[in-house]
């Protein structure tokens, strides 16, 4: 498989329509993703002094970790307005090779920064609530 641009792998947030229709998070720089499992260990006195994991048990959950620019878009302000009420909603991250995963997000945590002589930033954390699943 041929290397692949990180400019190409974008967040983008849906519309709150059925189904929605979801557009790019402008102004990102980098973006991040994390699967994450927690295990459950079914280690006995018979293991042989080795840890044993129940296959297919315990919590999956998916971060998402991004930093950009501030350009005051309008997925911009539904990310704030989403993190402000604690509210969920659907989130895509699309990659270069056309694959996508789709599922529904909590804003975990918002900043912006800017220093006096540059631009204004945004870093954000999004939880996955529910199933992230191939689209």
């Amino acid at each position: 498989m041929p290397a692949q641009k990180g400019a190409a792998f974008l967040l983008k947030i849906g519309d709150g329509a059925e189904p929605p229709a979801f557009e790019t998070v402008a102004g990102l720089r980098t973006t991040q993703m994390s699967i994450n499992g927690d295990t459950v260990v079914v280690t006995h006195k018979e293991s042989g002094g080795w840890r044993e994991l129940l296959s297919g048990a315990g919590t999956r959950s998916v971060s998402v970790s991004a930093a950009g620019i501030f350009l005051g878009s309008q997925a911009e302000g539904s990310i704030r307005a989403h993190a402000l009420a604690g509210t969920i909603d659907d989130y895509e991250l699309s990659f270069e090779d056309g694959e996508r995963l789709r599922g529904r997000f909590l804003v975990q945590r918002l900043d912006y920064a800017g220093d006096f002589n540059g631009e204004r930033s945004y870093t954000m954390q999004l939880e996955s609530s529910g199933p992230v699943v191939p689209a």
